[in-house]
C-alpha cells in the first residue's frame, strides 16, 4: 500500500506564528514553494496553521497592509488539516478532496515530516485519478 510518507516531499520547512509575512514570502521564494506550515514555537513546533502565497496577497497586501508588519498569526485561520505518515493514498485523497485543499502536512510521531502537494499527487496518480482529484478541489463552491 502506498502511504502518505511514500509520496510526500520530505523535510518541509515551517515558520513560527510570529514570523512576518515578508519573511514568509522570501522563504517561499527561496524554497520555490507556495505554502509554509506555521508552527507554535511555545509548544515544541506544534502545527497551528498553513499560509500560502495567495493568503499573503489576499489577506494582507490586497487589504493595504504591510507584509513587513503582519505576522503569520494575523492571517492563519481555523484548525490545520494534516495526515499521518502511515495513512494510505485513499485517505490522503479523501482528506484533500473533502476539505478542498492543495497541500497537506504529513505528521509522524507528533512531528511534521513532510508535505504533500498537488504536484506530488500528479507524480504518483494515474492521469484519470488526478483529474478526478482536481475536479473535486477546483469545482465551484455550492451557493
Amino acid at each position: 500500500m502506498t502511504t502518505a510518507k511514500d509520496i510526500m516531499h520530505p523535510g518541509a520547512h515551517w515558520i513560527t506564528r510570529n514570523e512576518t509575512l515578508q519573511r514568509a514570502a522570501q522563504l517561499m521564494n527561496t524554497l520555490n514553494v507556495g505554502a509554509l506550515p506555521v508552527g507554535d514555537e511555545t509548544h515544541d513546533e506544534r502545527l497551528c496553521g498553513i499560509i500560502t502565497d495567495r493568503d499573503i496577497v489576499v489577506k494582507c497586501v490586497a487589504r493595504g497592509q504591510n507584509p513587513a508588519e503582519c505576522t503569520a498569526a494575523d492571517i492563519i485561520e481555523g484548525m490545520p488539516r494534516w495526515i499521518d505518515a502511515d495513512a494510505g493514498l485513499d485517505d490522503v485523497l479523501r482528506e484533500m478532496e473533502s476539505h478542498r485543499i492543495r497541500r497537506l502536512p504529513v505528521i509522524e510521531n507528533k512531528r511534521m515530516v513532510g508535505m504533500i502537494s498537488e504536484a506530488d499527487l500528479a507524480r504518483h496518480l494515474p492521469d484519470e485519478q488526478f483529474a478526478e482529484f482536481a475536479e473535486h478541489v477546483y469545482a465551484a463552491s455550492p451557493v
